[in-house]
């Protein structure tokens, strides 16, 4: 995958940060080695400028994408045109609305802006996913993630830290660079593998 375009004006209220290119390949590895991308119906939620709808596609997926920022949709088409593939971004919130899909990806907000602000996206996942779930997480939301697999009879197949370095976005930070704990997330729903 090519070079994509980065948000124009990333919106701190929103928590808009880029996918590190090596987190997003490793989370797409994941789900490419498990079967959950090629030939499947794929939704990203939160797509942001479309880095993992965009990977998604180019491993064999028929992929929609989800994003309530226009500006963000608008960079999000171009990329993938530039990239040759085919995705589908709706721009609107975030919710449980919709047909399901076999595969949900998502690197939602952390929570660092507005509390909880990642408990929808999971909901969603949760409700639209009849196979699996990859998605990026802050760590201090492992018990909220847990409780809420327990309760929609998911399983949990992978939670593993991943080494997220953030590059100063938005005005309020400080250092160049910070390293912040983030998790990377394969549930599973139903029977399917």
């Amino acid at each position: 995958m090519g070079r994509l375009a980065p948000y124009p004006d990333p919106k701190a209220e929103l928590e808009q940060v880029v996918t590190p290119a090596e987190l997003a390949t490793e989370l797409l590895g994941e789900a490419d080695l498990r079967g959950d991308l090629e030939g499947r119906n794929v939704l990203d939620l939160g797509s942001g400028t479309g880095v993992l709808a965009i990977g998604a596609a180019l491993l064999g997926a028929l992929v929609r994408g989800v994003e309530i920022d226009p500006a963000a949709v608008a960079v999000a088409r171009s990329n993938a045109m530039s990239q040759g593939v085919d995705v589908a971004f709706e721009t609107r919130e975030v919710d449980a609305s919709g047909p399901t899909v076999h595969t949900v990806i998502m690197n939602p907000p952390f929570g660092a802006q507005t509390k909880h602000a990642d408990a929808p996206f999971w909901e969603a996942a949760f409700a639209l996913a009849d196979g699996a779930i990859y998605a990026f997480a802050s760590a201090a939301s492992r018990t909220f993630i847990e409780r809420r697999a327990v309760a929609r009879a998911a399983r949990i197949e992978v939670t593993r830290p991943v080494r997220w370095e953030l590059a100063r976005t938005f005005p309020h930070h400080r250092k160049r660079r910070a390293e912040i704990p983030v998790d990377l997330w394969v549930l599973r729903r139903g029977q399917d593998r």
